[in-house]
């Protein structure tokens, strides 16, 4: 999140909005997501829809600046598909992470690999933003 266009609260009010319906299966107004956020008392309906107004606007710009990168050339190529890889990486490690911590399986062999991967993903996220590794 460091590096994205999106604040932590613009992250956790749009996670809620995508998937909390597919979570519970039903239809959530906005007063009910509102109150899933991770403040104690949740926050206002109006703070929930600004705070999500300017999630989608980032994420939008996100997509159409890497689409114009593309576009311009900066790539080699205007495939996304290196980034989509990077993302999913990180998706199985943090599940990998979650699942570890969950079941108390933190033995030495599983911390290497846990390290080794990270450091894997870390090499690869400079790779793609062109920065050289020092």
């Amino acid at each position: 999140m460091k590096n994205s266009h999106m604040t932590k609260t613009q992250v956790e009010t749009f996670l809620i909005d995508v998937l909390a319906e597919k979570v519970t299966g039903r239809k959530i107004i906005y007063e009910q997501k509102a109150r899933l956020r991770l403040m104690k008392s949740g926050v206002t309906r109006g703070a929930f829809n600004r705070s999500l107004a300017q999630a989608r606007r980032n994420v939008t710009k996100s997509i159409y600046t890497m689409i114009l990168l593309g576009y311009l050339g900066v790539f080699d190529t205007p495939s996304l598909d290196p980034y989509v890889e990077i993302a999913n990486k990180i998706r199985s490690y943090a599940e990998a992470y979650r699942e570890s911590w969950k079941n108390r399986t933190t033995n030495d062999e599983h911390m290497r690999v846990m390290r080794m991967l990270h450091k894997e993903i870390e090499g690869e996220l400079l790779r793609l933003s062109g920065a050289s590794s020092t």
